[in-house]
């Protein structure tokens, strides 16, 4: 087995700004999936599933 006697370099710490970023694309994903959690709960309801309610333009009929 070949050992090197060179080391490899530290790894630089994360600057503010991509802390930050990373951050920020975080919670823009967390928010896009609670939104469409929230948007897409009317169709996952039972009383719009089983079709007992009735649209708007069968009412008027």
């Amino acid at each position: 087995m070949f050992h090197s006697n060179v080391a490899t370099p530290a790894r630089q710490r994360a600057s503010a700004r991509e802390i930050a970023g990373r951050w920020l694309l975080g919670a823009t994903i967390v928010g896009a999936l609670v939104g469409a959690v929230v948007l897409g709960m009317p169709a996952l309801s039972i009383e719009h599933a089983d079709g007992t309610r009735q649209s708007q333009a069968a009412q008027a009929r």
